[in-house]
């Protein structure tokens, strides 16, 4: 299997990579059926380091993000629409994915709708989205309180941290029927994802100034970084994670 932790810190500030690392790890076990639909595709970066296939079709709302995807090629197609508003005829695909997207998008009730409709029935549909832990688990909340807890789920737009019983009804009366789910994440990795909010200010700077979070992408430059998170980077279910993964599938 590559090693998707260093491969997206190469490329990002190192809170985005840990999380993402995560992730791009189930889906090497996942059956993923041509046409492939991916909901909120953002830049195309995750796609391109996850899957060895091209993914069908990626939709995202948002100009600037869909246009820098194509530099990356993992897409056969992008369009540029809202996903409670797909320009897709019903029954099209056989499997879709939503990689840490759901969780910002205020109107889900409807996304989820319109992605039922768009996915042939039986088709599966994988993703992930922070739970409540995400938001209590927050370590300088227990210095500042409520105010910071807020603050944290307006920078991070979350819209919806909520538990799989929420997930499962809203799936059910959206057309799904929720197959599995498993916590991940733990507690300690979500602080130090919190932390890094403020450590990855360079990357900002670096950013602004070069169009790059990582200057050097090298080994030799990121690996204190890389030997830091790699133990918060384990791919193990946990009792108490503080983000969950689902499958679902359409009836």
């Amino acid at each position: 299997m590559k090693d998707f932790l260093f491969l997206h810190l190469r490329d990002l500030p190192y809170f985005r990579a840990l999380i993402r690392g995560v992730e791009a790890t189930y889906y090497q076990d996942f059956d993923l059926p041509a046409p492939v639909y991916d909901v909120g595709c953002g830049d195309g970066h995750f796609a391109s380091l996850t899957f060895e296939q091209k993914i069908d079709v990626g939709l995202d709302p948002w100009h600037g993000p869909i246009h820098k995807a194509k530099k990356y090629g993992a897409y056969r197609g992008l369009v540029e629409a809202d996903g409670a508003k797909s320009p897709f005829p019903s029954n099209h695909f056989a499997s879709a994915i939503s990689n840490s997207v759901l969780e910002h998008i205020p109107h889900i009730d409807a996304v989820l709708t319109d992605t039922a409709r768009v996915l042939k029935p039986g088709a599966p549909f994988y993703f992930c989205v922070p739970n409540p832990r995400y938001l209590s688990e927050l370590s300088i909340s227990r210095v500042l309180g409520d105010w910071y807890t807020e603050w944290f789920r307006r920078i991070s737009r979350v819209e919806h941290a909520d538990r799989p019983e929420v997930w499962k009804e809203r799936l059910k009366k959206s057309g799904f029927e929720l197959i599995r789910h498993w916590d991940y994440f733990s507690p300690s990795a979500m602080r130090v994802l919190e932390w890094g909010h403020y450590f990855g200010v360079p990357s900002v700077v670096a950013r602004v100034l070069t169009g790059k979070w990582i200057i050097s992408r090298t080994k030799w430059n990121l690996g204190l970084t890389e030997h830091f998170v790699k133990k918060y980077a384990s791919p193990e279910p946990v009792e108490d994670g503080t983000f969950t993964f689902y499958i679902a599938r359409k009836k």
